[in-house]
């Protein structure tokens, strides 16, 4: 059988190397993801991330004055392209499932779709809310948090499927991974609410951990002590991803809840344009890549934004 993403880890004698994707725009091909993964290849990826989009609501004003309300899938396709990774280059790829704009019934099938393509691993989370929406909405009938998907994985591979009457059912062997957050998620109201939250996934039956984005390794340090202190015991990977733009100092806490460093800042502001700003984010990754690797990390998960140029340099310097 496979081995899976907990398999790769637990066989390692050193730091692993892995990054996620976004899948290609709607009307683009997989040459437009292959120009991504190419220059990576070489650094041997033990698995490959693809992360799945939820449909967005487009409001468009009509000539008569009426609203007219639809939705668009900008990046469809995160099975198709899971599949065509996983047998183009014969890596190991993990494919997001999320809770928005699926019910139960359809996470299953999408699952049952994942196993016949020969995919074991997943990862587990519940998704943004949808954009212009404050919180977020699942769908009637659909999983509300990501410990229920989990719950709802692991319930696969014990053969455990929503219809009940089902005979003769077959395990799934799902790895599944979760999300942290070494600086808390958005909407939690503390750091110890968080992990209390991510300890109970594990318990549901989660693998691994893939840590959200962090610039200063203290951060990812504390909270990996903080899940040891509370039991939990899993791997936790972290996952890093190059400032690129001057407009991060801005957006990347706004959006992600993250802090960005004093002396970072700093240096951003002393660059002259975004091309100054990336070689800086790639000085900047490449140093805290070092310092987590003399720490005996599992993996280095790198976010690519579908641009791999900065993670080439990083990996080039470190692997």
């Amino acid at each position: 059988m496979e081995e899976r993403v907990i398999e790769h880890i637990a066989k390692a004698t050193k730091t692993l190397f892995s990054f996620e994707l976004l899948p290609p725009l709607k009307g683009q091909d997989f040459e437009s993801i292959q120009k991504a993964i190419d220059p990576l290849i070489e650094f041997n990826p033990s698995f490959i991330n693809i992360t799945y989009h939820q449909e967005e609501v487009v409001y468009e004003n009509l000539s008569n004055g009426l609203i007219k309300k639809h939705t668009v899938r900008k990046r469809p396709g995160t099975v198709g392209i899971a599949a065509a990774i996983k047998y183009r280059y014969g890596v190991n790829v993990v494919p997001h499932i999320i809770c928005g704009g699926f019910t139960r019934e359809e996470t299953e099938n999408a699952l049952i779709d994942l196993q016949f393509l020969g995919i074991n691993d997943v990862l587990a989370v519940r998704g943004d809310p949808q954009v212009g929406m404050k919180k977020f909405i699942p769908e009637p009938e659909g999983n509300q948090h990501a410990v229920e998907l989990v719950e709802q994985i692991s319930n696969l591979n014990k053969g455990i499927y929503l219809d009940e009457e089902l005979l003769n059912t077959r395990s799934m062997n799902f790895c599944i991974g979760v999300a942290g957050y070494p600086e808390k998620h958005g909407e939690s109201p503390n750091i110890d609410s968080d992990i209390h939250f991510l300890k109970k996934k594990i318990q549901a039956g989660a693998h691994y951990i893939v840590t959200q984005m962090f610039y200063d390794n203290k951060k990812y340090f504390d909270f990996v002590d903080r899940c040891r202190a509370e039991g939990i015991t899993v791997p936790i990977i972290p996952g890093l991803k190059p400032i690129t733009i001057m407009d991060q100092i801005v957006s990347i806490p706004k959006t992600f809840n993250v802090d960005i460093p004093a002396r970072l800042v700093k240096e951003m502001l002393k660059c002259k344009n975004n091309m100054e700003v990336r070689e800086l984010g790639v000085e900047w990754a490449i140093q805290q890549s070092k310092e987590l690797i003399e720490r005996n990390v599992p993996v280095l998960h790198f976010y690519t934004m579908g641009r791999s140029d900065n993670i080439r340099k990083i990996a080039k310097a470190v692997f």
